[in-house]
């Protein structure tokens, strides 16, 4: 059995125009995500999203003004084909939401080990892409926080 620590978190990376950037798995092609990963211990869960961002699409939270903390977290049962990863009797996963908002699509730089490609899509198709219940919850929640974090126009 693995040590994994069963709290992660998913960034969602989009666009002001809601453009999502979904990442294929490496270990099973035709899985389609979010940045996703696993806190190590004593990291923080903004340390875990900013770190697993970088290491997967090569992308610097900070460049970009920073990842939004959502406040929000889904509790999902672990895939069989995954549980050898965490400590023997673990079968959920606390995961927690952040997202970053970027002018417009930028090139990533995946871990091949990890990733076998990136595409950009309008945040609808990237949520019926999404193999992932929470995945797709958290890109279907994504238009109404997007527009309510942004500043109003003056009347």
């Amino acid at each position: 059995m693995g040590n994994k620590i069963p709290i992660s978190v998913l960034a969602l990376v989009h666009t002001r125009d809601l453009t999502v950037l979904l990442l294929e798995r490496a270990d099973f092609p035709g899985y389609w995500q979010s940045v996703t990963g696993s806190q190590e211990p004593g990291e923080s869960l903004p340390e875990t999203a900013r770190r697993e961002l970088a290491e997967e699409t090569g992308i610097d939270a900070a460049a970009w003004g920073g990842l939004a903390d959502w406040r929000y977290s889904n509790v999902y049962e672990i895939y069989p084909q995954w549980r050898h990863r965490y400590p023997a009797g673990v079968t959920h996963n606390t995961e927690h939401v952040f997202a970053l908002e970027l002018p417009g699509p930028v090139p990533v730089v995946l871990a091949p080990r990890e990733h076998l490609s990136a595409v950009w899509l309008p945040w609808q198709e990237a949520a019926a892409k999404c193999f992932s219940w929470s995945n797709r919850a958290a890109i279907e929640e994504l238009p109404r926080r997007a527009h309510a974090n942004r500043p109003r126009s003056p009347p």
